[in-house]
């Protein structure tokens, strides 16, 4: 068994249903991602702008990388997204796979090579990670802008963990949407301006969750119904139609904690201009 193969069974112990290996080569799609900041798509999130050039390659970030872990974890469940999303309505995504990919983390320095440098993420550094998941094979970036399993459809949290060890990589798919445009015809905002470029400032996960500004009447109508994020556009994907339940209890709804975790002024702000005031 390959050093590899030892990383990715630990991992699926972990509970990680998707696990694969990608070359810590200069970030793919990094030109994609310089033309949609300039585009003006990233609205407010200016700290993807700050941190822009760090994105061009994990080398920037963990000197001597070779490999990039990726991992996925399936967070589906049965409660309907709206008013919160689906990812929100149990514990903080960020803490559950945090704990697991540190527990890799020591396996890899306990089991594997005790020198090995490695660095881990859950949607928190620079660098692309769906890129690099697709890079990996755990699936392709689909039309939505969100990867997409062919098993386990896009509702799966990606983690990742740069390390200097030198790892066999994984292959990726290919690209699998073919000329289906549900998510794009479905998306109520026009966020999705065309397949896989996706407008900030028309989408309501953006508006609900990173905008803290007073909402314009526009907005406001934008985000009816809504408190925090938005599923529909991975609700009508037909990759999304008969996948499986997330098993962790933790992923189960909570809806309370999602609540929490809003500062109160942009909470009362969500609730207003979603109608759930009354």
């Amino acid at each position: 068994m390959t050093n590899a193969d030892r990383i990715k069974a630990r991992a699926r112990e972990l509970g990680f249903e998707l696990v694969g290996i990608a070359p810590a080569t200069p970030t793919p799609d990094f030109d994609f991602f310089r033309w949609w900041l300039d585009q003006g798509f990233a609205g407010t999130m200016d700290y993807l702008r700050r941190g822009a050039e760090r994105r061009s390659d994990p080398a920037k970030i963990l000197p001597g990388i070779r490999s990039v872990i990726c991992c996925g974890m399936n967070y589906y469940t049965e409660s309907p997204g709206a008013p919160i999303a689906r990812y929100a309505q149990g514990e903080d995504y960020h803490e559950v796979l945090g704990q697991k990919l540190a527990q890799l983390e020591d396996f890899i320095h306990q089991e594997i090579d005790p020198g090995a440098g490695t660095k881990r993420y859950v949607d928190t550094g620079a660098i692309l990670e769906r890129s690099y998941a697709a890079r990996a094979g755990l699936g392709w970036i689909g039309k939505n802008s969100c990867l997409i399993n062919n098993g386990l459809g896009s509702f799966c949290f990606l983690g990742e963990i740069l390390t200097t060890l030198v790892l066999e990589p994984d292959r990726p798919v290919l690209d699998q949407c073919g000329s289906c445009t549900k998510c794009l015809d479905a998306c109520p905002t026009g966020a999705l301006v065309e397949p896989g470029v996706l407008d900030s400032n028309r989408c309501i996960s953006y508006l609900t969750i990173e905008y803290r500004a007073a909402f314009t009447p526009e907005q406001g109508q934008m985000v009816k119904g809504h408190v925090v994020g938005c599923d529909i556009c991975q609700e009508v994907c037909p990759y999304n139609e008969r996948i499986p339940i997330a098993p962790l209890p933790e992923f189960q709804p909570r809806p309370k904690e999602a609540f929490e975790r809003i500062p109160p002024a942009q909470l009362q702000r969500n609730l207003e201009a979603a109608r759930l005031t009354r």
